[in-house]
C-alpha cells in the first residue's frame, strides 16, 4: 500500500504537480521509516530531493540527497548512490556553486559508466553542460549538450532530447547566436508540446521569448515570456518564474516602462534572495544599475555594479563578470567595451545603452 504513494508521486511529478507529488513522497517516506524499509526510504528521499530541486528549494533538496547518499552507501546500491550524487550536484548548481556541482556530477558519471547506464551518462552530460554554462565555459557546455543529446536520441528518450535542445538554445543565446537560440528552443517547444511535457513547454517558451528579446522583437518576446510565466507560476517553480519575470523586466526597459520594469525586478530579487540564487541576484543588480543610470542616479548604479562584479569574481562566473565590466566601463567613461566579449570568444556586441543583457 505504501508503495502506492510513490507511484502516485511519480505520476503527479510527471504532470508537473510538484507540491502534490512532494506530499505523496513524504507520506511514503514516513511509512518506510516506521516499517524499517531502507530501500523504500532511499527511493523516497531521492524523489523528494528531485522534486524540491525542481521547485527551487535547493538547500532542502541537498539535505534529502545527502541522506540518500548515506543510505545508498550502506545498502551498496550503486545506481541509487549515483542518482543521489547527481541530484546533490544539481542542487549545488542551483546554489551557484559550480565547482562542487561539477565534482558530484562527474563522480556520478563514473558510477553510471561502471553500471553501463547510458541514460544516466546522458543525464550527467546534460547536467554538466548546464553547470559549465554557469561557469562561463560556453564551448564545453555546447559539447556536453550535443554529446548528451546524441545518447538520448540513441535510446529514444524524447524528454532528454528536448532538454538538450533547450540547453543548446540557452548557450547559443548567451554566446550571441540569437537565430540559433530561437531555432533550438522552437524545436524543443514542438517536442515538449507533442509529448505533453508541461515544465519543458514553460522552459522553451521562456527561451523563445528571450531569443525574440535579443533579436529586438519586444512584443513577441513578451508574448512568449507571459506563456512561460503562467506555467511556472502554476507549477510552483519559483526560480524559473523569477528568471522569466526578470526577462520581462528587461523587455519593459526597452519599451520605456521603467516603473513596470522596477516592479518586476524587485519581485525577482526577493525570490532569488529567498532561494539563495546569487547568480539571479547578480542579474538583478545589473538590471537595477541600468535602471539607475537611465534615471541619472550614477552613485546608486555604481553600487549595484560593484556588488555584481565582486560576487561574479568570487564565485567564478565568467560571463556575469564580463557583463559587470561592460557596465562599469560605460559608467566610468561612456565607453562600450565589446572587446571583453570578443576576448572570451563570445559573439555579443552592444552598440548603445541600455544594454540588452542575454
Amino acid at each position: 500500500m505504501g508503495n502506492n504513494h510513490l507511484l502516485v508521486g511519480n505520476r503527479l511529478r510527471k504532470a508537473s504537480r510538484f507540491k502534490d507529488a512532494l506530499l505523496s513522497y513524504k507520506s511514503y517516506l514516513r511509512k518506510c521509516r516506521v516499517s524499517g524499509d531502507k530501500e523504500g526510504e532511499l527511493e523516497s528521499l531521492i524523489s523528494i530531493g528531485d522534486t524540491l530541486r525542481i521547485m527551487g528549494n535547493f538547500q532542502a533538496a541537498a539535505k534529502a540527497y545527502r541522506e540518500s547518499i548515506k543510505i545508498g552507501r550502506s545498502l551498496k546500491d550503486d545506481l541509487s548512490f549515483a542518482d543521489a550524487l547527481i541530484g546533490l550536484g544539481l542542487s549545488y548548481r542551483g546554489l551557484c556553486d559550480w565547482k562542487a556541482a561539477l565534482r558530484y556530477i562527474r563522480k556520478a558519471r563514473e558510477f553510471y559508466r561502471r553500471l553501463n547506464d547510458r541514460a544516466g551518462q546522458a543525464f550527467s552530460l546534460w547536467a554538466e553542460g548546464g553547470t559549465l554554462r554557469i561557469k562561463g565555459d560556453l564551448k564545453e557546455a555546447m559539447a556536453c549538450f550535443r554529446k548528451a543529446m546524441k545518447t538520448f536520441d540513441s535510446i529514444g528518450d524524447r524528454d532528454g532530447i528536448g532538454y538538450c535542445l533547450s540547453g543548446l538554445g540557452g548557450v547559443s543565446r548567451v554566446s550571441g547566436r540569437f537565430d540559433d537560440s530561437l531555432r533550438y528552443y522552437s524545436m524543443a517547444n514542438s517536442l515538449f508540446t507533442d509529448i505533453r511535457e508541461r515544465f519543458g513547454r514553460a522552459y522553451s517558451f521562456c527561451g523563445i521569448g528571450n531569443a525574440f528579446r535579443m533579436k529586438g522583437d519586444m512584443d513577441k518576446a513578451m508574448k512568449y515570456l507571459k506563456k512561460a510565466e503562467s506555467i511556472y507560476k502554476g507549477i510552483g517553480d519559483i526560480v524559473s518564474y523569477s528568471y522569466t519575470i526578470w526577462s520581462m523586466g528587461m523587455v519593459k526597459i526597452f519599451k520605456g516602462d521603467l516603473s513596470g520594469a522596477e516592479e518586476l525586478f524587485r519581485i525577482a530579487y526577493k525570490n532569488f534572495n529567498r532561494t539563495g540564487d546569487v547568480r539571479g541576484v547578480i542579474y538583478l543588480w545589473l538590471s537595477m544599475a541600468e535602471l539607475s543610470l537611465l534615471k541619472r542616479r550614477r552613485s546608486r548604479a555604481e553600487g549595484y555594479i560593484q556588488n555584481a562584479l565582486k560576487i561574479s569574481e568570487k564565485k567564478g562566473f565568467g560571463l556575469e563578470r564580463i557583463h559587470s565590466g561592460l557596465l562599469l566601463g560605460y559608467l566610468k567613461n561612456g565607453e562600450i567595451n565589446n572587446y571583453l566579449y570578443k576576448s572570451a570568444g563570445i559573439n555579443l556586441r552592444f552598440d548603445s545603452f541600455p544594454f540588452n543583457i542575454p
